[in-house]
């Protein structure tokens, strides 16, 4: 999913007609049900991203559910995953692809080509709104996409190597990372304009901004990850308002997850392979609890997942990279429950109800 595990690495070495638009629904799935897709990233340049499909009325687990859907591998570096109407949309970073599955089948509608002439786009990140889905490519671009038509329409320039995305207040906030040009990376965040597809200026925010979530009041949060070294990853505020950073936080995170009200803020240390995650409430700005999930039996956690139907945590464990990992679930109050082993370096869920 992410190029960390490459940077720590390096760091270590040295148109008139219209379309239906898609919308999200809770239509009961006819087929797939009670479950949930847990993409699996692979390892990098190896070819071998998987999905897992979880059974979740008899605990069954098939970590092979791609490849018996179709009869090929999804590719290499599942970055992203999302459900918008009645499709599934499956970032494929190396092999700069997005895969378009039917939600009902998990087959495939069609495989996306995210080339630029001869050259990888390397997408990142999909978000949504109304017709369109929006694409992070890491040559400096957010792709525009039909979701009826599954075609490019546009593509938005924005700053080096874009993230994670959040839409609040009629415009898109697009992380600029600039990660692949270490150490001189990017800090800023787009602005995009959704009724004109056009960005309106950047804002800045700190070194190498990746993860970016939108509260219930409207407010942008950006995680800006640093140098994993001596700088570092830290949370910003973005009062949307009037697109300032209002608020520099100064505790240690990686990841935001929102549950209900509250972001789970969730920090995994390379230096020496701990991991934490907190509870933070967007009304006050403060962390309630520090260490609200123990993380004693999680090796390297690699993302937090909240399914708010059922009040559950789905911690994602890639078990230190080299082996298959697992889905470690915890209640709503942060207890552990049970686990799941799925395929290599777990990155995100998507839920079946």
């Amino acid at each position: 999913m992410r190029y960390i595990k490459l940077f720590i690495i390096v760091f270590l070495a040295v148109s008139c007609k219209k379309h239906k638009v898609e919308t999200p629904d809770s239509t009961a799935i006819s087929g797939l049900k009670n479950g949930m897709l847990v993409l699996c990233e692979g390892l990098f340049q190896q070819n071998n991203a998987t999905l897992s499909w979880i059974d979740l009325s008899n605990n069954t687990i098939d970590n092979d559910f791609f490849t018996t859907k179709n009869s090929r591998n999804l590719g290499d570096t599942g970055n992203d995953i999302a459900q918008y109407g009645s499709k599934i949309y499956i970032v494929v970073n190396v092999s700069s692809t997005l895969e378009v599955l039917d939600k009902n089948t998990g087959k495939s509608i069609k495989q996306i080509s995210m080339l630029n002439g001869n050259t990888s786009k390397q997408p990142r990140y999909i978000t949504f709104n109304g017709s369109n889905a929006f694409v992070t490519c890491y040559d400096g671009y957010v792709d525009v996409l039909d979701t009826a038509s599954l075609t490019i329409t546009q593509r938005i320039k924005v700053g080096d190597n874009p993230e994670q995305m959040a839409i609040s207040n009629n415009k898109l906030y697009v992380a600029n990372s600039g990660g692949l040009n270490s150490p001189n990376v990017d800090s800023t965040v787009s602005v995009i304009g959704l009724s004109n597809l056009q960005e309106l200026y950047k804002i800045t925010v700190g070194k190498n901004p990746g993860s970016v979530k939108v509260d219930n009041q409207g407010d942008i949060y950006v995680i800006t990850r640093g140098n994993y070294s001596t700088i570092p990853s830290r949370m910003v505020r973005i009062n949307t308002q009037t697109d300032q950073v209002a608020q520099n936080f100064s505790f240690d995170a990686s990841g935001i997850e929102k549950m209900g009200n509250k972001f789970l803020i969730n920090f995994y240390n390379y230096s020496n392979s701990t991991s934490n995650i907190a509870l933070f409430n967007t009304e006050n700005e403060a962390i309630e609890i520090n260490n609200f999930i123990s993380t004693s039996n999680i090796t390297t956690l690699y993302g937090v997942v909240y399914r708010s139907s059922n009040n559950k945590i789905y911690c994602l464990d890639a078990m230190s990279f080299t082996n298959t990992g697992y889905v470690r679930v915890f209640s709503g109050s942060g207890i552990y429950e049970t686990s799941y082993h799925v395929g290599l370096n777990p990155n995100n869920i998507l839920f079946y109800e």
